[in-house]
């Protein structure tokens, strides 16, 4: 740097202007050394530790391509972590989807679907025409349902449908609500949803088998029942009722497909068919024009139609089904849908079933002899999608027993049976389930 010359002051300044800057070089130097020193300690700590507790972290290094390869290590499998098996979330299906690829890939341009109309001439007048014509497709594949003289309301999910038929099947100008049954233990969800509301329209009123008023009623039957699994029929039948067919699992992976379903309201879900729970989709089938009226009156007053995407999904979803048992060609590596599942859920039934009878703290229903299934030719008994657990001897609370070893389930009360019951998924991703039954397993 060069020096002022000239008057005397000047130059002094000028010094001074130097030596400050020279002193203000050497602290940042020194800051900066500390600083990559503090960066080395660090890193060599850290390393340090890492390969105390990971002592194969090596592995993950490839130094040929400088990628790092993951996951980082394989986890042991935790047994004090707590296994959530309370809902029905069907995340079992993902894998197989997964396979899929885009498949099932829908694109949908950007000005689709401005209308709140799918068809001003129908009915139901925001079901969209694809949609209609997969469901219709699948359930004459499978033969699990007769389409003819039905009509199609297409809801939220099977829950808003539950709604729609609470709403349709209350007689107008009644002076009471009309009274809502099932048969225990039932869908625990029914009666939160008939209470929700507080409506004058209709009531929970109970367990269908002590039902004796002479007045409209609504039954509903679900069948293969939620949560055992069991196949069910109307008990009330009396004169002014009306029984609502609850048929979200009669489909070949949990049940053998007998006959094809023919009653006046019959109720299905995406979510429990396919897997897709999260597309929130249902349908339902109704033989009654003025029912299906009021059923879309209320889907319209509550949500102005359903999703035209989530239909679309739906259809496309439902499509590839069909195409993987009737086009096999275009699905070389994949099995069909309906007998992948089927697979699937006969393993995990006997691995559950085979733990159960080994620990004879718990005990599962009794499905009756194996039947033939119309649709695969398997011959078996129901594989349901939930394990109805009682607790064997002194355990009275068989959730609170089972929270103890961190296996969250639903208590058989808020199904209107005994505490001694618990309803436990068997949807569950194939880590949670097989931490599930080992777990169970070492319950003494």
């Amino acid at each position: 740097m060069a020096i002022i010359v000239g008057n005397p002051t000047v130059e002094g300044k000028g010094f001074i202007a130097y030596s400050l800057m020279h002193e203000k070089k050497m602290k940042m130097k020194i800051r900066i050394m500390a600083l990559r020193h503090l960066l080395m300690f660090s890193i060599a700590l850290n390393v340090g530790l890492l390969f105390n507790m990971y002592p194969n972290a090596l592995a993950i290094f490839d130094f040929k391509n400088t990628s790092l390869k993951l996951p980082f290590y394989s986890a042991p499998k935790a047994l004090d972590q707590v296994i959530d098996l309370d809902h029905g979330d069907p995340m079992v299906y993902e894998k197989y989807w997964r396979q899929m690829g885009d498949k099932t890939t829908v694109v949908i341009p950007g000005w689709k679907f401005v209308s709140y109309f799918s068809n001003k001439k129908s009915l139901c007048w925001f079901l969209e025409p694809e949609f209609a014509y997969a469901v219709d497709r699948l359930h004459k594949l499978v033969g699990n349902a007769d389409t003819e003289d039905h009509y199609l309301v297409v809801g939220t999910g099977s829950t808003q449908l539950f709604q729609a038929v609470l709403y349709a099947a209350s007689p107008p100008n009644q002076t009471e609500p009309i009274s809502v049954v099932a048969s225990p233990p039932f869908y625990s969800s029914y009666r939160l949803i008939t209470e929700y509301l507080k409506s004058g329209l209709y009531e929970w009123a109970g367990n269908a088998n002590e039902f004796k008023k002479d007045k409209p009623y609504v039954e509903i039957v679900t069948s293969p029942n939620n949560p055992d699994g069991l196949l069910r029929e109307a008990v009330v039948n009396k004169n002014g009722g009306i029984v609502v067919h609850d048929l979200a699992y009669y489909w070949p992976q949990y049940t053998p497909i007998t006959y094809p379903a023919d009653h006046d309201i019959m109720l299905f879900t995406v979510s429990k068919c396919t897997g897709h729970a999260g597309t929130r989709l249902g349908w339902a089938l109704v033989k009654d024009e003025k029912i299906a009226k009021k059923m879309t009156e209320f889907i319209m007053l509550s949500t102005i139609g359903v999703s035209k995407e989530s239909q679309i999904r739906g259809a496309k979803i439902l499509q590839v089904i069909a195409d993987s048992h009737e086009k096999r060609d275009k699905f070389k590596k994949i099995e069909p849908f309906f007998e992948h599942s089927y697979k699937f859920m006969a393993m995990r039934w006997n691995d559950l079933e085979d733990v159960v009878d080994q620990n004879k703290l718990f005990t599962l229903p009794n499905f009756g002899p194996a039947r033939k299934c119309n649709f695969s030719g398997h011959i078996f008994a129901p594989q349901p999608a939930f394990a109805w657990l009682k607790c064997e001897g002194e355990v009275k609370d068989c959730e609170g027993f089972l929270r103890k070893h961190k296996i969250l389930t639903r208590g058989g009360t808020q199904f209107g049976s005994s505490a001694k019951y618990v309803r436990a998924s068997v949807l569950s991703r194939d880590d949670v389930f097989d931490q599930f039954t080992e777990r169970l397993s070492s319950i003494n």
